[in-house]
């Protein structure tokens, strides 16, 4: 194809497996540059030059952008082993060099000059660049391990009691943890204090996302204190461009909504197995199930700030927002839509069944990181 470079070889065992994902990989990188140069203005689309895709075995840069040779270039490390986030992140920061030398001939300024800022304007993405810039996976796990973050660690606490197989005690350490988050939010928008917001996926891109996914999008807006949208990105499985919920956030609430998005997921999928192991019902049964899931815990979060002196408080902040939150999100999705995903038909006993399973379900163990697609604990002091 047109603009994509040949994959180097190198010796492995699974070399015809790794030179086809590479390949996909290329592929993607193409399409998600294609994607973001259409949301640019058609007199400025036109200025801008369809480059070469390159994956190089780069040893002190993640991506890099080559005027001579007209080349975007990912690092192998890097599209090998971050999730699909971290790449475009990476390639839309060498994107924004392309444009400051195409657009603002910037070869007479420093690297991230005046027209690599106003790059990053036209690209809506973070102008807060380096040259010691770090994928935005790193920039997660830095802020999450931060031993200072004492937040992230009283809740870590916090969820981890929620494993107790005492049902009473365990949820009483959720309803706290809920509540702590709940407080320090509300303090945090009573105050005009600079906070970075920053951008992640929850889940990973598909053609096609089954309701449930919509209904979680909802909840994690709902309680856990970030902006959620449905933005383009390209499926590497399927070669083509799908879509991707992607949450904006502080990184304390980053890291509480992706857990919480995992953790629900796998919790549907696990008690799904238990609950159709004998009934042999379909994909939109399930999908009933999972809204049920969801629903039954919304009714159980709402049901514990309605108990709680902080309730007045925490539907206030709902209903206003961080300000500062809304201004970066206007500022990064200035033209957006609402649509609302319906069921044509939904089996009304699966779905009771779905929200009385939701309605015990415990938000248990620490925040997570993840790695390709992978949970893990948080480091740091307990």
């Amino acid at each position: 194809m047109p603009g994509l470079k040949k994959i180097n070889s190198y010796s492995s065992p699974n070399i015809r497996a790794q030179q086809e994902l590479e390949r996909r990989i290329l592929l993607g990188m193409a399409a998600e540059w294609e994607a973001a140069l259409l949301s640019l203005d058609l007199d400025k689309r036109r200025l801008i030059q369809r480059p070469l895709f390159a994956i190089k075995d780069l040893k002190t840069q993640w991506g890099n952008w080559s005027p001579e040779k007209r080349e975007i270039s990912l690092s192998r490390q890097l599209v090998l082993n971050y999730p699909w986030d971290s790449i475009r992140d990476v390639l839309l920061h060498e994107m924004a060099h392309q444009i400051a030398q195409q657009m603002f001939d910037a070869s007479a300024q420093t690297s991230h000059g005046h027209a690599f800022q106003q790059a990053c304007k036209i690209l809506r993405i973070s102008s807060s660049a380096s040259a010691n810039y770090k994928p935005l996976q790193n920039r997660l796990l830095q802020d999450a391990s931060n031993p200072d973050d004492k937040l992230m660690l009283r809740i870590k606490k916090l969820l981890a009691l929620a494993e107790s197989k005492n049902r009473f005690e365990a949820e009483a350490a959720m309803a706290k943890a809920h509540e702590l988050i709940a407080k320090y939010n509300v303090a945090l928008t009573q105050t005009d204090k600079h906070r970075q917001f920053i951008s992640v996926f929850a889940g990973s891109p598909a053609l096609r996302h089954p309701r449930e996914d919509y209904h979680l999008a909802n909840l994690l807006q709902n309680f856990y204190f970030v902006c959620g949208i449905w933005v383009p990105a390209y499926v590497i499985s399927k070669g083509k461009m799908g879509r991707v919920l992607e949450i904006s956030g502080i990184v304390q609430n980053i890291k509480i909504a992706q857990y919480v998005h995992d953790f629900i997921c796998h919790f549907v999928d696990t008690q799904w197995l238990k609950y159709n192991q004998e009934k042999g019902l379909n994909r939109y049964r399930k999908t009933d199930f999972a809204v049920g899931i969801v629903e039954g815990f919304r009714d159980k979060l709402e049901s514990n700030v309605m108990k709680k002196k902080t309730k007045t408080d925490f539907f206030a902040i709902i209903n206003k927002g961080d300000p500062h939150l809304a201004k970066y999100f206007k500022f990064k999705y200035p033209h957006t839509t609402s649509l609302k995903k319906t069921a044509s038909h939904q089996d009304a006993g699966v779905l009771r069944d779905g929200k009385k399973v939701g309605k015990k379900l415990v938000i248990a163990k620490g925040i997570c990181e993840r790695k390709t697609g992978k949970p893990r604990l948080i480091t740091g002091t307990s």
